[in-house]
């Protein structure tokens, strides 16, 4: 497993495969040719399909302003190794430099076919949550010494203290920002009305979903509009850690200290999966990214409650089981409908799976290996316009029925 340098990226918004995966890759291509005049690059896939709402192009482009640029959405070729794929070339006086397939393989990280000089390490001896598990146990530590082993404590606590405040900076100014996301939908901001509209017989329960949500709304509208958030694992998941972790702090006044440890625990359950199936939600639907996101956070508040490690496990397994199977529909391929909404609804259900962890057996049947590895096959298993192509789902049957209601009032 790679370091949580490599899981947790801050960045623009609105996708980290399509924004920033492509942008890293192409700012690497281009430092590597900067004596090139022109270049060239072929968008695959689900890059090529919701690249547009995605601003991959847009990107690109501002990457490689300094030079001729030619960009093509190539909306027919399969891709067999990933749907999110793209070739970029540099010329020279009309001669070809190099080439690249880029494969981005979701939240921000890219791998090069064939690229060895561009290889991310792996840093973590064990590959999978078992392994973390016997090792933590054996050497009567706790999952945040683990990562303090392997990163390094200064290192890690110093980055993860980045990454809290960039996380409460997201959710503090989606509470403040009233308005229009830009794109097509002119989708409404909602989180500071749902912040703000606390009823006048408001119950502990109303309460807990209506500050939840608003957290998790602030994030995901910053990121829908590119503000600067942190992938947790991803851009289009980026808003469920944070409101979990932000709502501990507010209602429970975990310290940031606190939640910077559990933040490195909730990275471990993103490496596990990461690692060990996808967090992509083009290659394996929206419970790859969601579905990731939530066991993050379940993992994260039962860290915060204190409970052992195999509760921890259990609350993390819970978290993603119950996402098995979602699909990746945004509609017109923006992270808005129905990603937003997506994100306050796994908030709460982290909160949830890690509370009613507290009450099941201490040894479950279903380890977190296993719904990883369940996790990945299901995705396999979906029909392509499930995972991130907006050819199916809600994306498919919302623009249909928008053409045809409109047709029938024409």
């Amino acid at each position: 497993m790679q370091s949580l340098f490599e899981l947790y990226k801050i960045g623009n918004g609105p996708s980290s495969s399509h924004t920033m995966g492509p942008k890293r890759a192409t700012e690497m291509f281009r430092n590597k040719y900067s004596n090139a005049d022109k270049f060239k690059v072929i968008l695959y896939g689900s890059l090529a399909l919701t690249g547009k709402g995605h601003l991959t192009d847009y990107i690109i482009r501002k990457i490689l302003e300094d030079y001729e640029v030619e960009i093509k959405f190539d909306m027919q070729t399969e891709c067999k190794i990933h749907p999110n794929t793209f070739d970029i070339f540099a010329y020279k006086d009309g001669e070809l430099l190099d080439s690249w397939r880029v494969y981005s393989i979701g939240g921000g990280t890219f791998k090069v076919e064939n690229g060895e000089d561009v290889i991310f390490e792996d840093i973590y001896p064990q590959k999978n949550f078992n392994e973390i598990k016997n090792f933590v146990k054996e050497n009567n530590i706790d999952l945040y010494d683990y990562v303090c082993l392997i990163e390094g404590k200064e290192k890690i606590t110093e980055f993860l203290n980045q990454v809290w405040m960039t996380m409460k900076n997201a959710i503090k100014a989606g509470l403040a920002t009233d308005g229009i996301i830009p794109g097509r939908l002119k989708l409404q901001r909602k989180a500071k009305r749902v912040y703000e509209n606390k009823l006048e017989f408001e119950t502990t329960d109303i309460r807990k979903t209506r500050l939840l949500s608003s957290y998790a709304y602030a994030t995901s509208e910053e990121n829908a509009s590119g503000g600067v958030i942190v992938t947790a694992p991803t851009c289009g998941s980026c808003g469920v850690l944070p409101a979990a972790l932000y709502y501990m702090k507010e209602e429970y006044h975990v310290s940031d200290e606190e939640i910077v440890r559990a933040l490195a625990v909730a990275g471990i359950f993103g490496n596990v999966v990461k690692s060990n199936a996808s967090i992509s939600g083009a290659e394996c639907g929206c419970q790859a990214e969601i579905g990731t996101a939530c066991s993050m956070a379940a993992g994260a508040i039962a860290y915060l409650l204190k409970l052992d490690i195999d509760r921890i496990e259990n609350s993390a397994e819970v978290a993603m089981e119950h996402h098995l199977g979602l699909t990746c529909d945004p509609i017109y391929g923006y992270v808005q409908i129905p990603c937003i909404e997506r994100n306050a609804v796994a908030a709460m259900r982290a909160l949830d799976a890690a509370t009613l962890s507290l009450m099941l057996e201490q040894h479950k049947k279903i380890s977190f290996d296993l719904i990883v590895e369940t996790m990945y096959e299901t995705g396999k298993d979906l029909g392509t316009h499930y995972r991130e192509t907006s050819e199916g789902g809600l994306a498919k049957k919302y623009c249909r029925n928008k053409y045809f209601n409109r047709e029938m009032k024409e």
